[in-house]
């Protein structure tokens, strides 16, 4: 039987049947807290004769009648599917069911907020998850018009990807006691299952509009909970749209498709945002009750931005089939980023997209499990697994090298033409190749079969001959690529001669060429004088890990910060990563390089990136019996750096958050102390909520908190926050007995909704001797099988990437994790890749250990 699972083929086999026009679906949330009512008249054509079937999933299913026809519930439904057999030209179905709510993040999501008791839904539907809410069709080629009804409180706000209708009293609220109302919503254009939405509770909403560029008046929305409300900045979020409207419209010379554009902030949500068709939601950690750093602010801004760009990118235009998932994404994160860089206040944007999403892209690159940015997607748990760097980061990496080969007008050309000719469609990546060749008069099959359809990333260098007076004679630039994924590919891409000049590095020379094959030579720089820094990538406009010629690193180690570009400093803080993470140069000297120059880095999401890396090179990646020593020095800097910073800069927050989490030493518990009971201060930074949390959790780390002291702090702040905050800190305690509490809880039961999940394993893994982690190893092991088993998939991804022992990065961990392997090969293949990827986090942190030792 294929239990909650999909194949590409039986997808393929049901599209060549069915055709599907309209969706009612009427949704009754007046029935308790674990179910709701769920009635689904859907009608479609169908080959005369065939059979095939619909997906649901939900505890009861009362009636199915096909045609006018009760069908027997008990023989045609099972295991996730509604049997349909001798189909007419044209069909209606009617499914009534009892659907459950869940606590994962996925299907309809029902969270209790602990200040008020008050009830918040949300939908969470990509990938497969419409069918634990209505009857469906759950594919995303087989677009119809939905028309939602719903009956709920009349005190809430529901919201579709409708507009919102007036309500009207209830006729048939399953509890009486409930003063309830219905809201009708008008059928959505042509979409896919997996965009449609339902969000509904007491939300605090704030309303604006804005003019479309076709002279349409588009109503908007911002809502958040209401004990979130006080701190929802409406205003900025409305601001920050009207200027991604503008540009997108005028870039994708194609109006708004939708009615209407609300953004929802909801509880426990499992991703940055969904792209839900005018009816977008967002993690509510982007409404911010403390302070954070610059780098979450426009993380936020990437994050709207890039749901809007899916509007027309995913929404208008759909993949056929997952395996151009990468395409919807990739596609919204480079748009979003240009949108920011070139349409917002945040004007370093790309600098960001180096630092986080390259780093995140070539990390997943050169894991085991990696794959083509064109996957294999046979069925739904390999789409599951796909929503990873290559998908995201590095697809939005090469489609930024696609732009610089082709052009950045012929590229939107070819896009807007894309939209116009395939409006409310499905696409293959060939649809949109072909319009790019049309505007830009490049052939493109060669380059999409090079970068599309292969694994890995490649490796640049110089290779420079001077002359008895230091002027070039010879410029090349060696390719080569790892043994295991061969291909040399065509780069696009900038040389920057950098030379300090009244003690700023700063570039006096750039060219732009194309690199192909191992070597491509560089005549443009004979003759020239040789730099005291060649910057290969110079614009980060290619995908490919670089490496400095000698006696260009020894002058960026020194110079680091003195390079006045932002993104140029990106480069060469990611190379000087690659090379550690490579193994090529010691971690010791990277937590040298980092110490030395982080005070001066402008950039706050280069300071988050760098100082994570900080974190695993010396927790992990220098040599064990180095490593004490090496996090005490790292403690004893991020509080200097701290103290030294200037007051209430986004740099000093960043080092006294990173103090607190990397704290090892009884004078690094004084301080963390004295910050939280206030006989310590720092000039400009307020000890607020959040960082109250983080300093505590590092005295647990430390064992100069206790659980009373937690209790106690779950007490003033009795919130889902606090809630989350707390569990992290309690699964943080430095004993293996506390570990092993913490894994119970979340193994033993499966009642902890997955925000909590999520927390307790960040505690988990929060050590400073991994050693307390070392009989936890077996029992990881024992429970993979029954984990992936028994729990939704976002929980069990959680739970397997979460609860792994990653910091003990021992050979005991790595042959522990083999041994697995090789007696689970008929495991799931989603979790063996889980398990994969741990496993090669263990073997990188050995080379590098090698290295340094």
């Amino acid at each position: 039987m294929p239990g909650e699972n999909l194949t590409r083929a039986e997808a393929a086999e049901r599209a060549g049947v069915v055709t599907v026009r309209s969706y009612e679906v009427a949704l009754d949330l007046t029935t308790g807290p674990t179910t709701f009512g769920s009635t689904t008249v859907v009608r479609f054509a169908a080959t005369a004769g065939a059979s095939t079937f619909i997906d649901l999933i939900a505890p009861a299913v009362h009636e199915v009648v096909l045609n006018g026809e009760p069908l027997d519930v008990a023989d045609v439904f099972a295991d996730s599917r509604i049997r349909l057999d001798g189909l007419a030209a044209e069909n209606e179905l009617r499914v009534v069911a009892d659907a459950a709510y869940t606590n994962s993040g996925e299907g309809l999501h029902r969270f209790v907020d602990p200040v008020d008791g008050e009830v918040y839904l949300y939908s969470q539907f990509e990938v497969p998850d419409s069918r634990r809410v209505f009857a469906a069709f759950e594919q995303p080629d087989l677009k119809a018009t939905f028309q939602f009804t719903v009956t709920a409180p009349s005190a809430w706000q529901v919201v579709s990807n409708s507009p919102t209708p007036e309500p009207v009293p209830a006729t048939h609220a399953t509890d009486s006691a409930v003063d309830a109302s219905t809201w009708t919503f008008e059928p959505t254009p042509v979409i896919s299952t997996y965009i449609t939405a339902i969000v509904a509770g007491p939300y605090v909403v704030e309303r604006s509009e804005l003019t479309s560029s076709d002279g349409r008046v588009i109503p908007l929305g911002v809502f958040a909970r209401r004990s979130l409300a006080p701190h929802l900045d409406a205003d900025y979020i409305f601001e920050k749209t009207r200027q991604g409207f503008a540009f997108f419209e005028e870039k994708f010379d194609y109006p708004y498709p939708f009615a209407k554009y609300d953004q929802l902030f909801v509880p426990e949500f499992n991703a940055g945002a969904m792209e839900n068709a005018g009816a977008v939601t967002f993690t509510e950690t982007y409404v911010f009750r403390s302070k954070v750093t610059d780098a979450i602010k426009e993380r936020r801004v990437v994050t709207v931005l890039h749901e809007l760009a899916h509007m027309w990118f995913g929404d208008l235009v759909t993949m056929k089939w997952w395996n151009d998932l990468w395409l919807n994404e990739s596609f919204a994160e480079w748009a979003s980023t240009l949108a920011t860089a070139e349409a917002t206040e945040w004007h370093e944007a790309w600098t960001t997209f180096a630092a986080m999403e390259k780093s995140w892209a070539y990390r997943q690159d050169q894991l085991p499990s990696t794959h083509p940015i064109v996957a294999t997607i046979n069925d739904l748990e390999d789409v599951q697994v796909n929503f990873d760097g290559i998908t995201y980061a590095k697809g939005g990496s090469v489609l930024k090298q696609l732009v610089a080969w082709v052009g950045i007008d012929a590229f939107m050309a070819g896009v807007a033409q894309y939209f116009k000719k395939h409006e409310y469609k499905n696409t293959e990546l060939t649809d949109l190749l072909t319009e790019l060749e049309a505007t830009s008069g490049r052939e493109l099959g060669s380059w999409a079969r090079l970068w599309l359809e292969t694994a890995g990333v490649n490796t640049l260098r110089p290779e420079i001959e001077l002359d008895a007076h230091g002027r070039i004679v010879s410029f090349a630039v060696l390719q080569e690529a790892p043994a295991d994924y061969p291909t040399i590919r065509p780069h696009r891409l900038a040389i920057g001669f950098y030379n300090v000049v009244d003690g700023n590095l700063v570039r006096e020379h750039r060219i732009e060429i194309d690199v192909d094959g191992e070597r491509t030579e560089v005549p443009e720089l004979v003759g020239l004088d040789r730099p005291q820094l060649v910057l290969l990538n110079d614009d980060d406009l290619a995908y490919a890990k670089i490496r400095l010629d000698e006696a260009s690193l020894a002058v960026a180690v020194e110079h680091l910060a003195d390079i006045t570009d932002p993104l140029a400093r990106s480069l060469v803080w990611g190379s000087a990563w690659d090379a550690t993470r490579d193994g090529e140069t010691p971690a010791s000297e990277y937590v040298r390089l980092v110490l030395g120059n982080i005070a001066r880095e402008t950039e706050s999401t280069t300071i988050r990136t760098t100082l994570n890396q900080l974190a695993l090179a010396a927790k992990s990646y220098v040599t064990p019996g180095k490593q004490a020593a090496t996090l005490a020095v790292v403690g004893d800097e991020l509080w200097r750096l701290a103290q030294s910073a200037q007051a209430g800069t986004d740099s000093q927050f960043q080092f006294v958050k990173f103090f607190a989490h990397l704290a090892s030493t009884p004078a690094h518990a004084d301080a963390l102390r004295g910050l939280l009971d206030g006989a310590v201060t720092l000039e400009g930074l307020e000890i607020d909520t959040d960082l109250r949390w983080e300093i505590l959790e590092g005295l647990v780390l430390l064992g100069r908190a206790d659980q009373a002291e937690v209790d106690a702090a779950l007490a003033q702040d009795h919130t889902a926050t606090g809630q989350q905050s707390a569990a992290r800190a309690t699964a943080t305690a430095p004993t293996t007995e506390a570990k092993l509490a913490a894994f119970a809880s979340l193994v033993d039961s499966d009642e902890a909704p997955n925000a909590i999940v999520r927390a307790t394993t960040q505690g988990f893994q929060h050590v400073n001797d991994p050693a307390v982690l070392a009989p936890l190893v077996e029992k990881y092991f024992s429970a993979l099988i029954t984990l992936w088993a028994e729990r939704s998939y976002h929980i069990a991804e959680t739970l397997v990437v979460g609860l792994y022992p990653a910091p003990l990065a021992n050979t005991a961990l790595r042959d522990a994790t083999q041994d697995w392997l090789d007696a689970h090969t008929d495991a799931a293949p989603a979790l063996r890749r889980l398990v994969v990827e741990n496993l090669a986090g263990v073997e990188r942190a050995l080379t590098a250990q090698g290295a340094d030792a």
